[in-house]
């Protein structure tokens, strides 16, 4: 079995391969060769000697429709899962590289698992990262038929994305799922172009006892979910039978639905810290906007497709670090 991680240099894409490293395999499938893909790498090749699998890094630019074609043509393909993208801030101010990352190297992996699937026969699955940002405003309540109005140029993309994900699935060149993953925790202290970077500073500040700015306030309700929690649905989302996602192919990830009051009180309670003293709240009004507005949501279809989220608020500020 070949597996594929676009992105794996990344915050999630690391974590994911991590876990299959460990594993070995993905779900029951066993994992022969590893191929990780990412602009550049911060550790060496994993050395793959003692491990019954070929572990592969790659860099590159996902940009370059050649050495993508290139990259994914030497071997056949069973699992990819396609994390690397032009995050939100950062897609905002270079419009260009976000849509070439974003999009065009997106319909690219879909054109190499097309030709795969056409010259093969072997249809391989793709697990596309989307993302909460597709709905932009949202109404009172969230859930599978909610209308999409994203207020980003990253939400925009992820929507093409999902669309050509299921139209690629329908005429059978590809078995797609798309998952619409929430704001992952806890994120390294580093400028990845992420507005949301704030919910895991404060996690990680306040679990020291450290004081934090939080730039939303007390009563702004967000989503989120634990690092562990998304690799567990990444995996899950690979594995669970194409009869099961055959007319939903894109799934809102369950995933808790809290106030930053909430998660203050769920740091201190976890760290034995006094959150609510080490917590001074001074709003932003645009990232209150963007984060601090979110409203409950249902996930049907993915709660039947058996995607889980962390369980509640303390179990993810555990997890998260």
């Amino acid at each position: 079995m070949h597996v594929f991680i676009t992105g794996a240099n990344g915050f999630v894409g690391q974590a994911l391969t991590n876990h299959i490293l460990s594993q070995g395999r993905v779900g029951e499938s066993k994992v022969s060769r590893l191929t990780l893909l990412d602009r550049q790498f911060d550790e060496p090749v994993v050395d793959s000697s003692s491990l019954d699998l070929v572990v592969e890094q790659q860099s590159g630019d996902l940009a370059d429709d050649q050495w993508l074609k290139d990259t994914l043509g030497r071997f056949p393909m069973d699992f990819i899962f396609h994390l690397a993208s032009i995050p939100g801030g950062m897609a905002e101010k270079n419009d260009v590289l976000a849509r070439k990352v974003n999009i065009d190297a997106t319909m690219t992996l879909l054109e190499i698992c097309k030709a795969q699937t056409e010259s093969t026969g072997h249809k391989p699955v793709l697990v596309f990262a989307s993302s909460i940002a597709v709905f932009g405003t949202m109404p009172d309540l969230v859930t599978d038929n909610t209308l999409l109005k994203p207020q980003l140029s990253y939400g925009a993309h992820k929507v093409v994305g999902e669309v050509m994900i299921n139209d690629f699935s329908r005429r059978g060149w590809v078995d797609g799922r798309s998952l619409r993953l929430p704001g992952v925790l806890a994120r390294p202290p580093a400028e990845t172009g992420q507005l949301s970077a704030f919910l895991s500073d404060i996690i990680r500040d306040v679990s020291q006892g450290r004081t934090f700015v939080c730039p939303m306030s007390a009563e702004a309700r967000t989503w989120a979910s634990s690092l562990p929690n998304v690799v567990e649905n990444l995996i899950h989302g690979a594995t669970v039978e194409e009869y099961k996602v055959q007319d939903h192919r894109t799934f809102t990830l369950p995933t808790l639905c809290f106030s930053m009051a909430e998660l203050t009180e769920a740091i201190g309670a976890v760290y034995q810290q006094d959150a609510k003293a080490l917590v001074r709240y001074e709003p932003n009004q645009m990232i209150e906007n963007l984060f601090g507005r979110f409203p409950p949501l249902k996930t049907l279809a993915a709660d039947e497709a058996g995607f889980k989220h962390d369980g509640n608020l303390k179990k993810l500020v555990e997890r998260a670090l």
